[in-house]
């Protein structure tokens, strides 16, 4: 069905069509598809659910599983429900489906209830509307992630040619094309593909965006031998290894577009292309003067800035010399900055030295070429499979990691998604992944902090096929993080241990005032640990469950050693804060060495005190989960 403009555009409200010119005139070229104004509201009424924590799957130490999550369910709806992230993740590096048959279920019944269990039937190849339900599956989920990321977050979305362009234009719509950092195309296969009549397909892509290029790093990646082999040191510089540099920059500029007589030749050298040269005139004649002859300022009459030429020489040529004396320069030890080739009859070049460069190497337009300069953009990036492993690799690692059999046909590599975190995680960031499939992320995070020292998070959404009886968030996700962090291996081998540890989670029912003064105990203290986080710092602290018997109200304790406390009444329901429990708090506070302030959770305060921080149950919870008192969104601006 084609989109009717003039139908959608009446459904409008006064908001909706200021919010669209807006766009329109903000973005240029916008997506339409049938069906759209009601995916970019879905976001807005996906409820949160209770999250409830399965212990016999968790890995770890209690610290190291506050530290990450796995979490079982839709992952809007899981999104949805960590509201306390919002505006916290540093990356999201997803591989959503590709729109290639039975790979995404989309329920039509989502555009009028977005909370419908019903995750509804897989779109078939043969669907003709299944490129607008791919776009209505996606574009709910792409809001969501924008929303995710902080300020100076990244998100790097893998795809293949199917759905390249029109994935590619719904991000520079929700991002905006300027914040467009990359598009990678990364080479999956290292042989041709009998997958196509004309060309083979052995490319696949990412796109990565910015949701403020102008605050977003990137960040170098390692060096090693083999990128350091074209510096070297022939005239025994004390200022160590070198290569050759490039004179002319890329900007023009007229007073340094002029020509440069060599001192060995005579012949008139001028930048290259439509550059200019790009150190000042008075550096680069103090540098030429240094071959032995004086150099000076002369119009030549070519209709360009006054030529650097050597005194008593011409445009005709030079002297003897000038020429002798150049030569026995040359001879000599340390050269001067500016040379003109090992045997003096090159062009004029720099020297870039090894210890004046970063430490790490920039990202550039083809990773394979070892012999290549790096350059400081990204723009339109190929990267061999030497830089980023094929698909044949993922699914070779994921069967030594979980043995044969698993299913998995299309697995990423290792070696791309622990690249992409390189680049855009800092080593204390935290990396989301919607779409985790066999637990890629997950496995590059924790192998980066081995080889790195970091201490990067990671969440991690994944359903599974329910419907077929597979949910392998639960056995192949799970299974390959554990067997990471454990070092065991499906044959009984057991080897060097990535360490680190996750919480397993579940999306049960939805949440609402209702929902939770109606839980039990441990669903309540879930919800809490889950939910928690302050307004007023913005931050999502890490929580750690504390089960400890003989505490009746503590319940966890964050990065700060402070103390959570949830006033229950034996036998239920959620009690109040009074003199009696406040007293209760602070004998257990004291008994595991827990200083104020104290964190407490009831149902009414009665006894207030200044080592107490109140917060009201449900009303906490609520607005922890995006929601207020009566149910109703807020910050519904934070979705666009």
């Amino acid at each position: 069905m084609e989109f009717d403009f003039d139908t959608e555009l009446t459904k409008l409200s006064r908001e909706e069509l200021e919010r669209l010119i807006k766009s329109i005139a903000t973005n240029g070229v916008a997506l339409s598809f049938h069906g759209k104004r009601s995916a970019m509201q879905i976001a807005r009424k996906v409820r949160p659910r209770q999250t409830r924590r399965e212990p016999r799957l968790h890995v770890g130490s209690p610290e190291c599983q506050s530290k990450n999550m796995l979490i079982e369910g839709e992952n809007l709806q899981a999104m949805v429900t960590l509201y306390k992230y919002r505006g916290q993740v540093d990356l999201i590096v997803t591989d959503p489906p590709y729109n290639t048959g039975q790979a995404f279920r989309y329920n039509d019944r989502w555009d009028d209830d977005p909370n419908d269990p019903d995750l509804g039937m897989f779109v078939a190849d043969e669907d003709g509307s299944k490129k607008t339900k791919w776009m209505k599956f996606m574009w709910p989920r792409l809001q969501i992630m924008k929303s995710m990321l902080k300020s100076t977050g990244v998100l790097a979305i893998c795809i293949d040619h199917r759905e390249l362009f029109r994935l590619g234009q719904a991000l520079d719509e929700i991002f905006g094309e300027k914040n467009r950092l990359a598009i990678i195309n990364w080479q999956k296969s290292a042989a041709p593909r009998p997958d196509n009549t004309h060309v083979s397909t052995s490319t696949e892509y990412v796109l990565v965006y910015a949701k403020d290029i102008a605050l977003v790093e990137t960040q170098s990646l390692s060096r090693s031998a083999l990128d350091n082999k074209r510096y070297g040191n022939p005239d025994n510089d004390p200022n160590d290894l070198w290569r050759e540099g490039n004179l002319t920059a890329r900007s023009y500029s007229a007073k340094d577009d002029y020509a440069i007589q060599s001192p060995f030749t005579g012949e008139l050298h001028y930048p290259a292309g439509e550059g200019a040269w790009r150190h000042p005139k008075r550096n680069i004649k103090t540098w030429l003067s240094q071959w032995g002859s004086t150099y000076v300022e002369k119009d030549i009459g070519d209709g360009k800035a006054k030529a650097l030429i050597v005194k008593n020489g011409s445009s005709e040529g030079i002297p003897d010399s000038v020429r002798m004396a150049a030569s026995i320069r040359l001879k000599k030890d340390n050269w001067p900055f500016i040379w003109f080739g090992r045997d003096g009859k090159g062009r004029p070049r720099t020297k870039t030295y090894l210890n004046q460069i970063k430490k790490g190497k920039v990202p550039v337009s083809y990773w394979a070429d070892e012999h290549f300069t790096p350059e400081t953009l990204i723009d339109s990036v190929s990267w061999d499979y030497s830089e980023s492993g094929r698909s044949s690799d993922g699914v070779s690692e994921l069967s030594a990691l979980v043995g044969e059999g698993h299913g998995f046909v299309t697995v990423k590599p290792l070696k791309l998604i622990s690249k992409i975190i390189q680049i855009w995680c800092p080593p204390h960031g935290l990396v989301l992944d919607p779409f985790a499939g066999s637990g890629t992320t997950g496995h590059a995070v924790l192998w980066l902090n081995k080889e790195e020292g970091g201490d990067r998070r990671f969440i991690l959404m994944e359903q599974g096929a329910p419907e077929h009886g597979d949910k392998y968030a639960r056995t192949l996700t799970w299974q390959r993080l554990k067997n990471v962090i454990t070092g065991q291996r499906p044959n009984g081998e057991l080897v060097e241990p990535l360490g680190g540890g996750f919480e397993y989670r579940l999306l049960t029912k939805t949440i609402d005032a209702r929902t939770v003064l109606s839980m039990q105990r441990d669903e309540l203290i879930d919800v809490v640990l889950t939910s928690y986080w302050e307004t007023h710092k913005r931050s999502a602290p890490s929580l750690t469950r504390v089960d400890d018997d003989s505490c009746q109200y503590l319940i966890g304790q964050d990065d700060n050693g402070e103390g959570y406390f949830l006033i229950w009444d034996n036998g239920g329901p959620v009690g109040s804060l009074n003199l009696d429990t406040y007293k209760r708090v602070s004998q257990e506070a004291n008994k595991v060495n827990i200083a104020p302030p104290f964190h407490v959770y009831a149902r009414y305060e009665t006894y207030q005190s200044p080592n107490v921080r109140f917060w009201k149950i449900p009303d906490k919870i609520l607005s922890d989960l995006g929601l207020t008192e009566n149910d109703e969104y807020n910050n519904e601006e934070e979705i666009s």
